[in-house]
């Protein structure tokens, strides 16, 4: 009934994790069962060790929260040392983050996980800075957007999925531009730049001055986007941005999106993504659907 598909990928259903949220899934084993998720996407990884942003770097905002945490990760090698075999057996498609401040480094953790037999897909991560482009962001550029996504093609040969940053004057264009550099999927919004005030303490909440807002303030944006890419674009869309509920993931699949992705919600209920894949399968059952692809894409 839930069953859905991303270019080579089966899901059982689809409903995933956002990265960044979900650490490397083991963390949340105890309050479900993992291998029930459709995906689990863990949190982006780079060349190295990061140690992150310096604290705060989390902020409560109305309707959501803005974060800066700054990529703080083990690095591809400990990743595939440490974490892999940790995570391997999972019954779900267990899908890489990656991550990177130059399109060599892209490549090469591309390349490394690519090496993994158990990892199905990587999540691009174009929203970061390209370090020798002045910190202008890669995916804020067709043109950047496209070479990174080329350059990790030639060497990827998995589920190729890239992740688009809202920070743009128009979407479409670097959802087209990924595609035809070699995109399998993309996967939308990434967080809204942000900034919140103390105004007691007079200063910004967060060390870094802005940061990425997320959680239900930024669903209509997220919709919109979506519903703007999806009919762009002949590759698969999954959606993400403020999905909290069933109802909440199903906007997102009648605009176009083929899956989604549960981020903030998990720091409110660990449990959050169990509750709506069975509100899916309640709301299947209630309006007579026997595939919800049928109902994908109906707006």
């Amino acid at each position: 009934m839930l069953q859905t598909k991303i270019h080579n990928l089966t899901l059982k259903n689809p409903v995933m994790t956002a990265s960044g949220t979900f650490g490397y899934g083991e963390e949340f084993a105890d309050f479900m069962d993992l291998n029930a998720l459709g995906g689990i996407i863990v949190k982006g990884t780079t060349g190295e060790r990061r140690q992150g942003n310096a604290y705060p770097r989390m902020a409560e905002t109305p309707s959501g929260m803005l974060n800066a945490v700054g990529l703080q990760n083990v690095g591809v090698f400990n990743f595939c040392k440490d974490v892999y075999p940790r995570i391997k057996d999972l019954g779900t498609n267990v899908i890489v983050n990656v991550s990177g401040g130059s399109i060599e480094e892209y490549c090469s953790v591309s390349e490394q996980i690519d090496a993994l037999p158990n990892i199905p897909a990587i999540e691009l991560n174009i929203s970061c800075p390209n370090v020798k482009k002045g910190g202008m962001g890669f995916g804020t550029d067709p043109a950047m957007a496209a070479q990174v996504v080329a350059e990790v093609r030639r060497i990827y040969h998995k589920t190729l999925i890239v992740k688009l940053t809202p920070n743009v004057t128009n979407i479409v264009e670097i959802a087209k531009a990924v595609e035809d550099a070699g995109a399998d999927s993309v996967s939308l919004i990434n967080t809204l730049l942000g900034m919140a005030v103390d105004v007691e303490r007079q200063r910004p909440y967060l060390s870094t001055i802005t940061g990425g807002l997320s959680g239900p303030a930024v669903k209509p944006v997220a919709v919109r986007m979506v519903w703007q890419v999806a009919h762009a674009v002949q590759i698969p869309v999954i959606g993400l941005g403020g999905i909290a509920t069933a109802a909440d993931a199903l906007e997102f699949l009648m605009v176009g999106a083929k899956a989604v992705q549960v981020g903030t919600a998990n720091f409110l209920d660990p449990a959050v993504t169990m509750k709506i894949i069975d509100g899916l399968n309640d709301y299947c059952i209630r309006h007579n659907i026997s595939d919800i692809n049928d109902i994908i894409g109906i707006i």
